[in-house]
């Protein structure tokens, strides 16, 4: 027969094994909730639907109201030796036809430098589902190959579209252009 205090204390340790469960089980789902909806840029699906090239990456901010979609087109550029240095160019390689097909330019471009690509930048008003917005398209040339960036959101802000040009530059976009480039 079991003594008193050993069944006390079996049903104590039980207890605990259980109560560390359930906190491991609510840090579990909160990592997941925090992944996707806590502060900062999150990874989010491609938008647009498939078009001649190969899909890109997207990311979102939440807090920042922006979201900034990347995508590289190899072997593209048919202008190898200088940057993107026109506004049309920036029109014809950059992706805002896939906002909007009516876009309309709210300025002139920029020239840019994202690390070490130069090009050009240039602020659009498009038509999204959502209504009228604002989005820069970015597009920047290695080579032959061309970074072609937008960012849509509250960009007439000059802090926000600085950080917006900052997060193109973070390593999370750097390490996957790097891998894109270097895995063709």
């Amino acid at each position: 027969m079991l003594k008193r205090r050993t069944i006390i204390q079996a049903s104590l340790a039980g207890g605990l094994v259980a109560g560390l469960a359930g906190l491991s089980e609510i840090a579990h789902w909160y990592k997941e909730w925090w992944d996707v909806h806590g502060p900062g840029w999150k990874s989010m699906p491609w938008p647009f639907s498939v078009d001649a090239w190969p899909p890109g990456k997207a990311w979102r901010n939440r807090d920042l109201g922006l979201e900034v979609c990347v995508r590289l087109k190899l072997d593209f550029y048919g202008n190898c030796d200088t940057e993107v240095v026109a506004d049309a160019e920036v029109d014809r390689v950059s992706d805002i036809s896939l906002l909007d097909s009516d876009f309309v330019p709210v300025q002139a471009g920029n020239r840019i430098r994202i690390t070490d690509l130069f090009g050009r930048a240039r602020l659009y008003r498009v038509k999204t589902r959502d209504g009228e917005r604002l989005a820069e398209a970015i597009a920047v040339s290695y080579k032959c190959d061309i970074v072609a960036a937008i960012v849509i959101g509250p960009i007439d802000d000059p802090q926000t579209r600085k950080a917006a040009r900052s997060f193109l530059e973070t390593n999370t976009v750097q390490i996957w252009v790097n891998q894109i480039l270097e895995g063709r």
